[in-house]
């Protein structure tokens, strides 16, 4: 048993999934630079009708992303080893006994560890299944950066839809040039955002998310669990957890003390961002590996 897994185990009596992944070693980090696109916003914060975001494929491709038709096959693969188990366990005989199993949280202890990098690429991944649909929703609400990295500009997002009377979930969902694949930008910053992640309205919201849609797996990307409270809230809405662990830079205390924080999760995966050759996993307490490969 890894020393994650003990953790999780001595917080809670009742066995954890815990997957470690070796992952690229020139997986970008949280920053990426913005550009410009044309998402046009109504006067009354409505998405102009009809209105898909256009991928830039080109642009994302040459940030490290697996992209469509992209030659970097190794971060393809590695990422169909990462969705296999969470999608068996949203959708498979793995989801028995897990609440909101098609929910999943990207986070991880410390900003800069690829956590939004891995909630891009993971969904893009998904997004290639013939049969599941795809909602990725910035819920890094203090410092948002799916829009940014992918080139969306200011939209009504998750916050303005929880704060608001006059905002439906159609007003927020940002359809794409993926088909499979749809967005919700973060919003506006808030000073009681953590409030609003708390509240009745968001657990209506992400009940309704994981029930009315039964193909759909719903990515949401949270900020760091030590550097803000909302990503420790959010865990708690959701079916699945994936901590992403910047390896050989992020000490074993740390994710413990984020492990710990975990300790209410029914499935916590460990992906182990920008590894190097024969990297001694046993650092994190991992001897073994699902999808495990050097490169």
């Amino acid at each position: 048993m890894s020393i994650i897994e003990k953790a999780l185990n001595k917080s809670k009596n009742k066995e954890i999934d815990v997957i470690s992944i070796i992952n690229k070693d020139s997986m970008q980090t949280e920053a990426v630079d913005d550009t410009e696109n044309t998402l046009k916003v109504t006067s009354n914060n409505n998405k102009e009708e009809n209105y898909i975001f256009n991928f830039d494929w080109k642009r994302l491709s040459d940030l490290g992303f697996a992209t469509p038709g992209s030659s970097n096959t190794e971060a393809i693969e590695e990422y169909r080893n990462i969705k296999r188990p969470l999608i068996n366990n949203a959708f498979g005989t793995g989801s028995e006994g897990i609440a909101r199993s098609n929910l999943i949280l990207i986070t991880s202890s410390l900003p800069g560890e690829g956590k939004t990098f891995t909630a891009i690429n993971l969904a893009l991944s998904i997004a290639n299944e013939r049969d599941k649909k795809v909602l990725l929703i910035d819920a890094d609400v203090a410092r948002p950066s799916i829009s940014k990295v992918l080139g969306i500009n200011k939209s009504p997002g998750l916050i303005d839809y929880l704060d608001g009377t006059n905002i439906n979930f159609s007003d927020i969902i940002i359809r794409t040039s993926s088909p499979d694949l749809s967005i919700i930008p973060a919003g506006k910053l808030h000073d009681y955002s953590t409030e609003l992640l708390s509240s009745n309205k968001m657990s209506s919201f992400v009940e309704e998310l994981s029930n009315r849609y039964p193909d759909r797996i719903v990515i949401f990307d949270s900020p760091p669990l030590l550097a803000a409270t909302q990503g420790e809230v959010l865990a708690k809405l959701v079916g699945q957890v994936v901590l992403v662990i910047e390896a050989e830079q992020t000490l074993q205390n740390v994710v413990l003390e984020s492990v710990a924080k975990l300790a209410e999760c029914d499935v916590v995966l460990a992906v182990f961002n920008k590894t190097k050759k024969n990297m001694d996993l046993n650092y994190y307490g991992y001897g073994y590996g699902y999808g495990h490969y050097a490169h």
